[in-house]
């Protein structure tokens, strides 16, 4: 079915008919009449010119062409059929780590050394796409927080952002404690029975204004359930002024904070050493029982207001260049 988004801009239409019928016509000059003995000649013009509806042409087009732009600024769509969508019942935040030390390459992505953030790109962006049912917000922390996607379901535009974070992006150091604050923040008013936190960090909390224990326990209180993944290697082999060393790239990692926000919250706490176990961490998120929830139904609308507009515009276009032309005969 066709409906109007802007319906009430139809009662524009009678307008111009409202102007001629309240305005009084313009006065026209009397011509002195031309007496020709051949008057005979003529009758075939006079009798083109007693046609009134030739003389009214102009004025239904640009009736007609009113009425094509009124229906366009209305904004007429078509209303396809009723579709309801699997809904789950979970919000579920991801938070993602974009300190300084997310740039260390201790992962193995398809062959190639890579980053820390740019596998855990690749890991939970398929994790996203798999949240079918789920409202999915995405925050984005290093020295501050941000919030990069509010709750949606519009999973694409979640994966997008993720994907066009760079290291850096929100500062160098590490706010665990303001990333948990502003999860609790756009979580804790949802009207749903499971909210959850999933944190990816690599380090410690080295910045912010409240502390991530403290966070933690405001998290409990409004039901949010926090599952903490630590990432980074155990080993990494470095070449050095005395050769090939064996270092620790994860020796800031703070696990134990990590894992007691997570048991404070009633969450769990994952370690990921490489890609592998990172992809195993987001598989067993993937199996997290979903919440019953009444489905969302919609109706998919395709826009039509350019037909209108397009047939109107061509319609004053035409009236103004035949009107030119008749001026300019006479």
């Amino acid at each position: 079915m066709i409906q109007f988004e802007w319906w009430w801009l139809l009662i524009a239409w009678p307008a111009p008919l409202l102007v001629r019928w309240l305005t009084r016509p313009v006065p026209q000059r009397r011509r002195r009449a031309l007496r020709a003995p051949f008057l005979a000649d003529f009758a075939a013009v006079s009798a083109v010119e007693r046609r009134g509806w030739l003389r009214r042409l102009p004025l239904w087009v640009a009736l007609l062409a009113w009425t094509a732009l009124v229906l366009a600024a209305a904004r007429p769509q078509w209303l396809g059929d009723p579709l309801s969508l699997p809904v789950s019942g979970r919000d579920l935040m991801l938070a993602v780590d974009l300190s300084g030390s997310m740039e260390v390459e201790d992962f193995v992505l398809d062959g190639k050394v890579v980053d820390r953030l740019q596998a855990t790109k690749s890991v939970a962006g398929e994790f996203i796409q798999r949240r079918e049912g789920d409202r999915i917000g995405l925050i984005l922390f290093g020295r501050n927080a941000y919030l990069q996607a509010p709750l949606t379901f519009d999973r694409t535009t979640v994966h997008q952002f993720l994907m066009e974070s760079v290291i850096g992006l929100a500062g160098q150091e590490t706010a665990i404690g303001d990333a948990i604050g502003l999860a609790v923040k756009h979580l804790r008013d949802n009207e749903v029975d499971t909210r959850v936190l999933v944190l990816v960090t690599d380090g410690a909390n080295t910045a912010g204004v409240v502390s991530p224990l403290q966070a933690a326990e405001l998290a409990a209180t409004t039901g949010l359930k926090i599952y903490t993944i630590g990432i980074g290697a155990e080993e990494l082999r470095v070449q050095t002024l005395f050769g090939a060393q064996r270092v620790n790239p994860s020796r800031d990692l703070d696990e134990e904070t990590l894992t007691a926000i997570a048991e404070s919250t009633g969450g769990r706490y994952f370690r990921a050493r490489d890609t592998a176990e990172l992809e195993r961490i987001y598989a067993l998120l993937n199996e997290l029982e979903p919440m019953p929830r009444e489905p969302v139904h919609f109706r998919p609308r395709k826009a039509l207001f350019m037909w209108p507009l397009g047939a109107g515009l061509l319609l004053a276009a035409g009236l103004i260049v035949s009107l030119a032309r008749g001026r300019l005969a006479a």
